[in-house]
């Protein structure tokens, strides 16, 4: 079983960065189209994808704006953080198979109400960029480690 441990407000420095990455399946595809209600055929459809200027299947581009709230919420600041807002510009399609990296970077600290500001870049496998942004939290004060929880099996029927 793995931990997490959160980096609190004043552990942090800016220029501090973390990375978090995750590959697309088909399997997380349809349950992201589940879970959010988007059953655009782009996403869901590969012969309806086959006639879109992508050619092909395409995640939805808040799958990869999803990562970064994991990295967020995992890996810098982790465990306790708020998440208060988001920038994001797509810059390229996620296509099936494809490794995405979330690299966060502390860009801005406002030391008033412990927020931080991060710059926020996802790349591909071929270190193309996906998406950029920015995104705007409250880093938790107080150090914590944690279990990670152990999620349920999901199958799809």
């Amino acid at each position: 079983m793995s931990t997490l441990e959160n980096r609190p407000y004043d552990t942090l420095s800016v220029g501090d960065s973390a990375t978090f990455e995750k590959t697309l399946t088909e399997k997380e595809l349809v349950l992201f189209a589940a879970v959010s209600g988007d059953v655009n055929p782009l996403h869901l459809d590969a012969e309806f994808a086959k006639t879109t200027m992508f050619g092909e299947q395409i995640a939805h581009g808040m799958w990869s704006g999803s990562l970064i709230s994991a990295a967020l919420a995992t890996t810098l600041p982790g465990p306790g953080t708020i998440y208060m807002g988001q920038e994001l510009s797509f810059r390229r399609p996620v296509k099936l198979g494809d490794t995405l990296t979330v690299k966060l970077t502390v860009k801005e600290k406002q030391d008033a109400k412990k927020i931080v500001i991060l710059d926020c870049l996802v790349t591909n496998q071929k270190d193309e960029k996906v998406v950029l942004g920015t995104a705007t939290v409250i880093a938790p004060t107080e150090k914590a480690v944690l279990q990670a929880p152990t999620l349920p099996k999901i199958t799809i029927g």
